[in-house]
């Protein structure tokens, strides 16, 4: 195991961190949703109805990155639990410290998470 003297508390943090993030975002998701049931469908000729959608979709984009956070914290844990975690799942080799200072929950060493090309 890599990375720091308390991979787990930084996880663990991490997770809270991303909980929080997401049930923020549901919370304002439903909040969006309640205000724009009741106004008229006709956004073509609302001033404030064509961004309406585009901030729904951008919330929806970002709560949907908050879960998938959240699921690779968990997954993370997992590693944790297992005895895997800071190792490469693609190579086999240590995830560099820095890598998983900077991301907690990195699953793959720096050369792996490169783009081909």
């Amino acid at each position: 195991m890599t990375a720091g003297a308390d991979p787990r508390g930084r996880l663990v943090a991490e997770r809270a961190d991303a909980g929080a993030r997401g049930d923020a975002l549901r919370a304002e998701f439903e909040r969006v949703l309640g205000y724009t049931a009741d106004r008229d469908a006709d956004d073509e000729h609302d001033i404030e109805g064509a961004s309406m959608p585009f901030d729904r979709e951008m919330l929806r984009a970002t709560l949907r990155r908050a879960i998938v956070s959240l699921a690779e914290v968990d997954a993370a844990l997992g590693r944790l639990a297992a005895g895997t975690y800071g190792v490469c799942a693609d190579c086999g080799r240590p995830v560099e410290p820095g890598r998983l200072e900077a991301r907690p929950a990195a699953r793959t060493c720096v050369s792996c998470a490169r783009p081909p090309g």
